[in-house]
């Protein structure tokens, strides 16, 4: 068990999207106007912000999530995880005008799947929700954002933290394209190498050197680029340097939580005031854990688990995580 308190803990600004996951296995996708037979009917959290905050959460971080739902079944469901996880949801307004987010996802047999996506009352997150709720921003260290919201929400998101001297790290997910005044209020950017080749304006599938995309979004406007890799780990590049971190050696079982755990150990090792060297380290861990889970939530790790993930690798845990005067360390583990 670990007891933080929270109001010394570092603070960690989400702003983000929430949306409830329904899942059905079927032997075969169904053929247009065809009704097919399921199984496995699963209701599940996600949300990539939501995923993330969750995430920090876990880590030990005092979390404010800045995000809008559905007055309805699902959002009651999204609020009663955050009162579990310790999240701050005093800026998760509940609209009546739009349904809480929804993904409906259809896996068959072969592991192919079909997805449609509802955002709901996450379309309806503006700029001027930011402006309104900024004191939600107020001593974070780090503020943190995707793309599953709209884009001027995003941006007045990390306007108002890089306003506050706060670290802005974006998620760029679902990736589209951003202006370079954009780009301008991003400390560090965390796409996968995909996201990369769109941002910079190439083809998605274009072959090309990695760290020559990251340094046109450095050009560009972003500071620093903290690239995911999947299993060859992530890659830093700055203004002037680049370094490799190689991934952990962990049987995966289930990929879908590893970008979400990255960002949320970025942004937790960030506001602990690590390098972005030992935060990408960092990052690179708890990604790495996640991949050992099923479900995204159930895998997101808890601090305790992270703890025991470097000290059965001989590893120390890193000072700004094991040894802060915030956390007291209950756990009867190793």
């Amino acid at each position: 068990m670990v007891e933080v308190s929270l109001l010394n803990a570092p603070r960690i600004t989400v702003v983000g999207s929430y949306a409830t996951g329904l899942t059905m296995r079927v032997e075969r996708l169904p053929s247009p106007g065809e009704t097919v037979l399921g199984t496995g009917y699963r209701v599940d959290y996600g949300g990539k912000g939501s995923n993330q905050a969750v995430g920090c959460a876990r880590l030990g971080a005092r979390v404010s999530f800045v995000a809008r739902i559905g007055k309805d079944a699902f959002g009651e469901m999204a609020l009663k995880l955050y009162r579990e996880e310790g999240i701050d949801l005093a800026h998760v307004t509940q609209s009546a005008g739009a349904p809480t987010g929804v993904g409906f996802i259809i896996v068959d047999a072969s592991g192919n799947n079909c997805i449609t996506i509802d955002p709901g009352a996450n379309e309806l997150l503006t700029a001027a929700d930011i402006s309104q709720g900024e004191c939600a921003f107020d001593s974070a260290e780090v503020v943190l954002t995707q793309l599953e919201i709209p884009l001027a929400a995003a941006a007045a998101a990390m306007a108002c933290g890089r306003a506050r001297a706060a670290v802005t790290i974006l998620n760029p997910a679902p990736v589209r394209s951003l202006t370079d005044s954009v780009l301008r209020l991003v400390d560090i950017l965390t796409p996968n190498q995909s996201e990369a080749r769109v941002l910079a304006g190439r083809g998605p599938d274009e072959v090309i050197d990695p760290e020559e995309v990251a340094r046109e979004l450095i050009r560009r406007g972003v500071k620093q680029v903290v690239m995911t890799m999947g299993e060859e780990g992530a890659m830093i590049v700055t203004a002037s340097s680049t370094r490799r971190v190689p991934a952990l050696r962990l049987t995966a079982v289930d990929t879908t939580g590893a970008g979400d755990a990255f960002n949320a150990g970025l942004a937790m090792a960030l506001a602990c005031g690590a390098s972005i060297e030992d935060a990408a380290q960092f990052a690179v861990v708890n990604g790495g854990l996640a991949v050992t889970k099923e479900g995204v939530i159930p895998s997101l790790p808890h601090r305790n688990e992270v703890l025991r993930c470097y000290r059965q690798g001989g590893l120390n845990p890193p000072d700004w995580f094991s040894n802060d005067s915030w956390v007291k360390d209950s756990w009867g583990g190793d």
